[in-house]
């Protein structure tokens, strides 16, 4: 194992069981904010509030990430889709704008805002198939369309809650900006990175900076 390779999996070994701990009282934590939400999201809905996207996981897995459900036609009737309903969107988001019409109310934009969509994803950091810091996971076709032969590389590490891409513009990075900040981060990672991306992260969150 080269010198860099090993210093990246001390840091990953150091991190993997205080996160998912960690992430673990988060989720506790969160969960009035996380169902308060669920059921303020089902109601204006009508839907299932618990959504999954199919994305890219570590080494090329299928990770069905979840999220809180912010996007729907207003005059959508109610339909049965279960707990969850699983979206394979080959696509993704793309380039994401700050007047999407499928955002369609004050409490979805603020929920996308602060991040509140993404609380269920601490399950999956307490599950070990994501990490609180790492690139952010995305699709077959962004990866392919946006990262090209580097993808492989960023898919060596685990998906993150937060990268440096959330702590950099988020929203208003272009593609080949998340690519280069995904590469600096999977290069150079080290506890200091990881403890300044957290600290960052939860400032961007709370203040609702660079998202929409």
């Amino acid at each position: 194992m080269r010198e860099g390779s090993a210093g990246r999996a001390s840091v990953l070994s150091l991190t993997e069981l205080p996160e998912r701990l960690g992430a673990a009282a988060a989720l506790v934590a969160t969960s009035p904010v996380l169902f308060l939400s669920a059921a303020a999201i089902a109601v204006l809905s009508r839907q299932t509030p618990w959504i999954a996207h199919r994305r890219v996981g570590q080494r090329g897995n299928t990770l069905w990430m979840l999220k809180l459900r912010t996007m729907w036609e207003p005059k959508t009737q109610a339909r049965g889709a279960g707990w969850v309903e699983y979206i394979d969107d080959g696509a993704g988001p793309e380039q994401k704008t700050p007047d999407d019409p499928r955002v369609p109310n004050a409490f979805a934009r603020f929920c996308r805002r602060h991040s509140i969509d993404e609380l269920p994803q601490l399950l999956h950091v307490v599950r070990g198939e994501m990490s609180l810091v790492g690139p952010r996971p995305l699709t077959e076709q962004e990866l392919r369309r946006h990262y090209g032969a580097d993808a492989a590389e960023v898919l060596e590490a685990k998906p993150g809650l937060a990268g440096l891409c959330q702590i950099s513009g988020r929203n208003r990075l272009s593609y080949q900006q998340r690519r280069q900040l995904d590469l600096q981060l999977v290069r150079r990672r080290s506890l200091r990175m990881y403890g300044r991306i957290l600290i960052g992260a939860l400032v961007e969150v709370f203040s609702g900076a660079n998202s929409w």
